[in-house]
This record gives C-alpha cells, structure tokens and sequence, in this order.
C-alpha cells in the first residue's frame, strides 16, 4: 500500500477526524473509502456509456421521416391536461365553488 500527501483546510481536517471519531475508524479509512467510492462511480458511468453506445449501434429500429418525434407532439398531451385544469377553477384549488 502507498502513502500520499494531502492538503487540507484546518476546519475541515477538524471536521474529518471529529467524524471519523464518531464512527469509530481513522480519516485514512474514511478517505480510502471516499476515493473506492469516487472510482467505482466513474467505472458504473464508464460502463453504462458503454452499454448504450452498442445498444444504439446494434439497434434494428428504423427511425424514417415518418417516425421521428418531434417535441411539440410529446409534450401535447400534457399540455392538454395543463390547460384544462387551468380552465377548471375548482381543479385550481382556488376555493371558489363553479356556479
């Protein structure tokens, strides 16, 4: 195992060894700890690039003219809804009874 040199705020290096005290290990542990974390997390990301980059190149779907989406026909139907609630005064909750 190696050492490495860090260099630490005062406050937050009082900060860290209050909260390796807490939990009963050492700032080295919690440090080592922080960085398995940080490079498990890149090597997830790294991994699910992956997997949508060949899920995208092996993709059989053909996606003409005639089925490419377009932003305004996703969002319509919610509009839709948007706008009736907006009429609807009792779906407002603005407490006042529709006469």
């Amino acid at each position: 195992m190696k050492n490495i040199t860090l260099a630490i705020d005062d406050e937050l290096l009082g900060k860290a060894r209050s909260l390796a005290e807490r939990r009963k290990t050492s700032l080295n542990a919690i440090v080592r700890s922080l960085l398995a974390h940080e490079v498990e997390q890149e090597d997830r990301i790294a991994w699910a690039r992956e997997g949508m980059r060949r899920l995208m190149e092996e993709s059989t779907l053909d996606m003409g003219p005639s089925e490419q989406w377009k932003r305004q026909d996703a969002y319509a139907e919610r509009e839709d809804r948007l706008l009736s609630r907006h009429e609807r005064a009792d779906l407002r909750g603005s407490g006042q009874d529709e006469r």
